[in-house]
């Protein structure tokens, strides 16, 4: 018998800073430091200028390993650039997978069209965990472009889900992934409904971007807000009274322990300090930005 995920937490998105880089951070939290293997959820919209060039503005050159950081982007373009050598912009719709592995600099910087219209840029950027055995793998970095991702429609059809990550309703996500995770990205028009099925005892959260949306069996939720749903129960059923955006993460937890610092995300405190060590002698590359 199919029972509802219940509600465990609401986490409002707090404006927090980033070395200067003001972002929305509803998790971690002091009461919240994970949702296994979901480490972090970072909503950032940043206006740039056409009064420097777009390479130094944006998010510079700085280091990662032991996990994927990955970018939505929501309105805009980011350009990625890496020390392994990929160079690629990704639009609106679009998403930027990096499996940081074992040690990667990259940058994240808004492209010259951006700031020579002087437009936002709008971007979601998640932090998932490795297991232990794929934190000192080599790197990779995928892009996904909009039409690589399979579409399942609610039943009323105004909901449109591309799927990301894992499988839903037998059509599979184009990501590759260190863990097991399935996640949609849900666009609805306004009055649109549906009923998920999910794994049960898999964790759960669902952070709305845009709009207004009722959960049954909780209430409704403002845009802004990430909601950590209990891992009980096998069925989400939402519904939208306007336009709305929003993004489903489902993952079997890792449950191994996690020790991070900054851009490093471990198992242990000897591996983080093996990992500043490791970068600061180069053995993640070097990125000069052309």
């Amino acid at each position: 018998m199919n029972t509802l995920k219940k509600v465990a937490v609401l986490l409002p998105a707090i404006e927090v800073d980033m070395g200067g880089f003001p972002v929305k951070q509803p998790m971690p939290t002091q009461n919240v430091d994970q949702v296994d293997p979901f480490l972090l959820l970072h909503h950032a919209r940043t206006k740039y200028s056409d009064s420097r060039p777009a390479k130094t503005q944006g998010i510079g050159p700085h280091p990662h390993r032991g996990f994927s950081p990955v970018t939505f982007i929501i309105d805009g373009e980011v350009h990625h650039r890496d020390s392994r050598g990929n160079d690629q912009i990704a639009k609106a719709g679009e998403v930027q997978w990096m499996h940081a592995g074992a040690g990667i600099v990259h940058s994240e910087r808004p492209s010259e069209k951006i700031t020579s219209a002087s437009k936002y840029q709008e971007i979601i950027q998640v932090w998932i965990n490795s297991p232990a055995e794929k934190k000192m793998i080599e790197p990779t970095y995928q892009y996904l472009p909009e039409d690589r991702f399979p579409i399942h429609l609610s039943e009323d059809q105004k909901i449109k889900n591309k799927i990301v990550a894992g499988t839903y309703q037998g059509k599979k996500g184009p990501a590759s992934t260190q863990s097991e995770v399935l996640i949609l990205w849900g666009e609805s028009m306004p009055e649109g409904s549906q009923t998920y099925t999910l794994p049960e005892n898999d964790s759960l959260m669902l952070y709305l971007i845009k709009g207004t949306m009722r959960i049954q069996g909780y209430g409704q939720i403002e845009k802004e807000h990430l909601i950590v749903f209990e891992t009980s129960g096998d069925q989400l059923s939402i519904s939208f009274q306007d336009q709305s955006q929003f993004l489903l993460f489902c993952g079997t937890p890792i449950d191994e322990e996690v020790t991070h610092y900054g851009p490093f995300v471990m198992n242990t405190q000897t591996e983080v300090l093996e990992a500043m060590r490791d970068y600061q002698m180069g053995k993640m590359g070097i990125l000069i930005e052309e």
